[in-house]
């Protein structure tokens, strides 16, 4: 139970972080963000309080998508209604939050009064995969799949969900060229990790990899030149922030929240994960102490944790 506690406290922590009230979330330089923390005394230093360091969209969506997860339904067309609710009534608690355009473009056209097409929406390439993806990831933590392979069982399942696609979708055909485009991307990735084989499990980075280094990559990475917008390079940053990392938060935080990229995004993604693998041991109090929403994002991964193990 603890570890999912950690993993939704991580999540606002990562958010918080990578947000910094809207100022973080648009510089574009890893490097001044890096300089600004030092001027603010460090990660050690730093009480990340509601008034200063305010959760973005991410975390009240996220957590919006963990109270459907956690409420009563009896197949997945029910809780496929509940989130569609759930993110409707969000939405409205986003006011001075600075929203993502395509978060309020995505839940503008859900239908929450409309029984059959409640979730029926057009199809959006920013977010793609970019949910299996994490969902995948976080799944694997919990299962304890070593983290090196994270990204090859991804692609193993991707084929997969394509064809339960194909059967439920009417117009499969505009998703196809971005399911290759994703699938492409992550292959690409992992040959540059040196992981892509099974009996790789050891990720070779580059000798130097500062924040200057990690901006130029994650641009690479990105199909719009920052680093985090898709839904291919936001868990792709993440997870590279996770094997780079280990068991250091402090450095998770300099990989994943402290980028010139969308770093609430992957904060975010990177926080909730690295919960799940490690807990909250090396994680400095003043990140979670005073956070925004903290008690209710601890209740939610209780009820996560409940959930879960009783369908189990």
């Amino acid at each position: 139970m603890d570890k999912f506690k950690a993993a939704m406290l991580l999540t606002g922590v990562g958010d918080a972080l990578g947000y910094r009230n809207f100022s973080w979330e648009i510089c574009g330089s890893g490097v001044q963000i890096h300089r600004e923390l030092k001027e603010l005394g460090g990660l050690e230093k730093l009480v990340l309080s509601t008034e200063e360091w305010p959760v973005s969209d991410n975390t009240l969506m996220h957590m919006a998508t963990v109270e459907a997860l956690v409420a009563e339904h009896w197949c997945l067309e029910d809780l496929y209604r509940e989130l569609v609710k759930q993110y409707v009534d969000a939405v409205e608690k986003l006011q001075g939050r600075r929203p993502d355009p395509a978060t309020i473009e995505g839940c503008s056209q859900l239908k929450p009064n409309n029984y059959l097409l409640a979730w029926h929406t057009p199809f959006n390439e920013k977010g793609f995969l970019g949910s299996l993806c994490t969902a995948l990831f976080a799944s694997y933590a919990i299962q304890g799949k070593p983290l090196a392979q994270w990204g090859r069982e991804m692609l193993k399942v991707v084929p997969m969900a394509e064809e339960y696609c194909k059967k439920t979708i009417r117009h499969m055909a505009e998703y196809q060229e971005h399911w290759f485009y994703f699938e492409a991307k992550w292959q690409f990735y992992l040959e540059e990790r040196e992981i892509a084989e099974d009996i790789q499990n050891k990720p070779c980075f580059p000798d130097k990899y500062d924040a200057e280094e990690r901006d130029k990559t994650y641009r690479k990475w990105s199909s719009e030149g920052r680093g985090g917008r898709r839904g291919h390079d936001a868990p792709m940053i993440a997870y590279d922030a996770l094997l780079g990392a280990g068991a250091d938060f402090k450095e998770l935080c300099y990989r994943a929240m402290l980028h010139g990229g969308e770093s609430a995004a992957t904060g975010a993604v990177a926080g909730c994960l690295f919960g799940l693998l490690h807990g909250l041991n090396s994680v400095p109090k003043g990140l979670y102490q005073d956070l925004e929403f903290g008690k209710q994002l601890e209740d939610l991964g209780e009820k996560l944790y409940q959930v879960s193990y009783k369908e189990k």
